[in-house]
């Protein structure tokens, strides 16, 4: 994870996570950042929820939560990817996928709390 943070995450412009290195798709120029993806840089905070073992550990889940919600259009509406220097939605939307990758990542992010004892009963789509 290391790894793909040092070579994927952008560190410029609104940040997140573009599907690779150097996607072409949709960016903006030859010289732009390549645009981050609603889905990967939700399952980038997918991987720190599984990763988890504290409270704090969970901070930087909730970093990238709030970064795709500032994002949505005022509807609630995802796209696919994101502009990486305004955050304006650019390609399909809205799109399923992003949305689906939201919800399941609230969901283990509520489920991991339960686990770790931080909140009780706060999932309330738990199947337990």
């Amino acid at each position: 994870m290391k790894t793909i943070e040092e070579k994927l995450l952008l560190k410029e412009g609104i940040g997140g996570m573009p599907r690779f290195a150097g996607d072409e798709y949709y960016r903006l120029s030859d010289n732009s950042l390549s645009n981050p993806w609603l889905i990967t840089t939700l399952w980038l905070a997918q991987y720190y929820i599984a990763a988890a073992t504290g409270e704090k550990d969970l901070r930087e889940v909730l970093k990238w939560l709030q970064w795709a919600t500032k994002y949505a259009l005022p509807s609630g509406v995802l796209s696919e990817q994101l502009n990486p220097y305004t955050g304006e939605q650019i390609s399909a939307a809205p799109l399923v996928w992003s949305h689906a990758e939201f919800v399941h990542t609230v969901i283990d992010y509520l489920e991991k709390l339960e686990t770790m004892g931080l909140c009780i009963a706060c999932n309330p789509v738990s199947s337990a």
